[in-house]
């Protein structure tokens, strides 16, 4: 099983946003154990990065970042998906669209994302946490 898990499920457990912490948090303690192959985009560290700076500083959150690369693998889109992303108009979002791209490349089986409405035309099926915890993981 190969998943790419989207910013803001990261986002969840790094700012134990409630109610979504608990399903979050076990998916990438699942991924940290190595019972799950996890990626995240690229894009998603600086976007995190950025998110994070009025909370934390910015040795900080290298630190958290280098902690969660310990586990999850980076994704790419290379050139030729970035220019594919660009021309298509039928995600809502361009920046879901490059995590498709990127979850296209490392051929996941799911992206990992509580915004599953803005991927309704991913070829890669998008879940959110708990869908993934209770359906596939079936604990």
């Amino acid at each position: 099983m190969v998943i790419l898990i989207d910013t803001n499920v990261i986002l969840d457990v790094l700012q134990k946003r409630e109610p979504f912490y608990e399903y979050s948090n076990k998916i990438l303690c699942d991924c940290a154990s190595g019972k799950i192959k996890a990626y995240i985009a690229i894009h998603s560290i600086s976007n995190i990065f950025f998110i994070l700076r009025k909370q934390l500083s910015a040795d900080k959150r290298r630190e958290l970042l280098l902690i969660l690369l310990d586990f999850l693998t980076v994704a790419n889109a290379n050139h030729e998906s970035v220019k594919f992303a660009l021309k298509r108009n039928d995600f809502i979002d361009f920046e879901d669209c490059l995590q498709c791209e990127c979850a296209k490349n490392i051929f996941a089986d799911y992206i990992i994302t509580r915004n599953t409405n803005d991927f309704l035309v991913s070829e890669i099926p998008a879940i959110t946490p708990i869908e993934f915890i209770q359906k596939i993981m079936k604990y």
